[in-house]
């Protein structure tokens, strides 16, 4: 499967599971159970991003030597 697809449904997972927290009208076990799938979904999110960060780098050749320059958006 896809990881944009992947991220995207952590991401909502993990919007709903704070909803459900902050409504506050669940039990303490349903509480941590929530809060443990929460911070594994974050994990796994952060993985993405650290993933998409690293192939976002740009290799650029100067003076015959292969130099690594961090990709960045052009400003609005």
């Amino acid at each position: 499967m896809d990881k944009t697809i992947n991220f995207e449904k952590s991401l909502n997972e993990l919007e709903e599971i704070v909803k459900k927290l902050e409504g506050g009208n669940i039990s303490l076990d349903e509480m941590l159970t929530y809060f443990e799938k929460g911070t594994k979904l974050v994990a796994e999110c952060n993985k993405v991003l650290d993933e998409t960060e690293a192939k976002l780098n740009i290799l650029m050749k100067k003076n015959g030597e292969i130099t690594k320059q961090d990709f960045t958006l052009p400003e609005e």
